[in-house]
């Protein structure tokens, strides 16, 4: 960034001025709502700001590069890191915040950053974003925009949800691959077909045995890569739009559990006693038990490493032509309590991430996420990064009718309760009727207690 020495020096003397005329200290903290001002002081001082991020084995080493990178074009920014693994990294940040000693500015998962905004923790950054990004230019800017309009953080990269299908279990079985017109009763159908039990029997044939299944036609677990989805597509979902009511006792969740779990008791669908035989439960389709998964773009690694003959497809259409997938913007947010010169150069970091093409392909190199930039997404630095999948082009086009997973301050709390009655249903111990109805009254306690205090 360009110092205008002259500028600053007389933005200073009318600072001073208004200072002793108004008898009042100017403030430390940043606020939402103004243009981010010049980082570092006419005499040069650096200014340093913490970043914090979860780490792992494949990213580390670059996100390291990426910062060297950053300091060597902003020579008046130092960058001190604080990293740890995913679960240990987001506790100590609770810690942090509730003590008011948080990074400037830290790499929040995609559900955590309605949290931190309601909570108090993440500044506003709407008239910056406006300011300085291009928002036809980016996929996800509006997955971090609350009900009132603004905007609590920038993409990092995205997580959204496709089909992941097994060439080779679906040649063994003869079924056709699965096609952009499928609805989830056609996944269903040819899911039957893919499932075999201990005997060789398919779901479809007489004496099958859904008790001893070694191939599943489907995995399915969690809120992302599970219920989420189906519940959407066939007109229901969790929560309100503005995130702070249950909606989940409907005939529309009804009409989508029936659905999820006649598969689940036909042995068609992973359920929850299932997925304890495995190593972890996104293990089931990368060992080959599985002809179809849900799964977000991280999924690729996994399926690559496996060796597996697959592709990916769009996600199956709901009764009505209904189409959702799920999405995870992962997110840069700056702390609302650092000083306004510490949040300015945290937001140089997210503007040297978003909109530099350069730094976009590095991070797409590692395989991790789908590019925020459009120019690097649609370029063949992601469509073309590898043999498998050869439909790279279905995670963008899922783009299209991808919702966020009603995130909101309590999202862990509410998404927990939702998954215990849920479970109940899946496994048999209630009816249908009974979890949603208990599932709404549970999540309803959990959103009141935060937004009605």
């Amino acid at each position: 960034m360009k110092k205008r020495k002259g500028f600053y020096s007389w933005l200073t003397a009318l600072l001073l001025i208004s200072m002793i005329a108004s008898g009042c200290s100017s403030g430390s903290e940043g606020k939402g709502g103004t243009s981010a001002p010049g980082t570092g002081g006419d005499d040069g001082k650096k200014v340093e700001i913490l970043l914090g991020y979860y780490s792992s084995d494949s990213s580390d080493a670059k996100m390291k590069e990426l910062i060297e990178q950053f300091e060597k074009q902003h020579p008046n920014i130092k960058v001190k890191t604080q990293s740890a693994p995913y679960g240990q990294f987001y506790q100590k940040l609770d810690t942090q915040i509730a003590a008011g000693q948080a990074p400037d500015v830290w790499l929040s998962d995609g559900v955590y950053v309605m949290k931190y905004a309601q909570r108090g923790a993440a500044k506003d950054l709407t008239d910056w974003i406006a300011k300085d990004l291009k928002a036809d230019e980016y996929y996800g800017l509006d997955f971090n925009k609350d009900a009132d309009g603004r905007y609590w953080g920038v993409p990092q990269g995205i997580q959204v949800g496709v089909l992941f299908y097994n060439k080779d279990l679906f040649d063994k079985a003869g079924v056709a691959y699965p096609s952009d017109e499928w609805t989830w009763e056609d996944l269903k159908s040819s899911a039957a077909k893919l499932t075999v039990d201990a005997g060789g029997k398919t779901a479809e044939d007489s004496g099958f045995d859904a008790a001893s299944v070694n191939q599943f036609g489907l995995t399915f677990f969690s809120i992302t890569e599970g219920w989420f989805s189906v519940m959407k597509s066939y007109g229901g979902g969790a929560l309100d739009e503005k995130a702070e009511n249950s909606i989940i006792h409907s005939p529309e969740n009804k009409q989508a559990f029936e659905w999820m779990v006649d598969g689940m008791q036909r042995g068609i669908i992973t359920d929850p006693v299932d997925l304890k035989s495995f190593q972890s439960n996104t293990a089931v389709f990368p060992s080959g038990s599985a002809a179809m998964r849900i799964g977000i773009y991280a999924r690729v690694q996994a399926a690559n490493e496996a060796g597996l003959n697959y592709d990916v497809a769009l996600l199956p259409k709901g009764p009505d032509g209904k189409r959702v997938s799920p999405v995870i913007a992962n997110s840069w947010v700056i702390n609302q309590k650092s000083g306004e010169e510490k949040a300015a150069a945290a937001w140089e970091w997210i503007k040297y991430w978003a909109t530099e093409d350069e730094v976009q392909k590095q991070w797409t190199e590692l395989g991790e996420a789908v590019p925020v930039k459009k120019s690097v997404a649609e370029s063949e630095v992601f469509l073309k990064a590898g043999e498998q999948p050869a439909n790279r082009q279905a995670f963008l086009d899922s783009l299209e009718f991808a919702q966020t997973l009603d995130n909101n301050a309590v999202w862990e709390e509410w998404v927990g309760k939702f998954n215990e009655n849920a479970e109940r249903a899946f496994l048999g111990d209630t009816g249908i009727d009974q979890a949603l109805s208990d599932a709404d009254a549970a999540v309803q306690a959990v959103l009141d207690d935060f937004y009605k205090k």
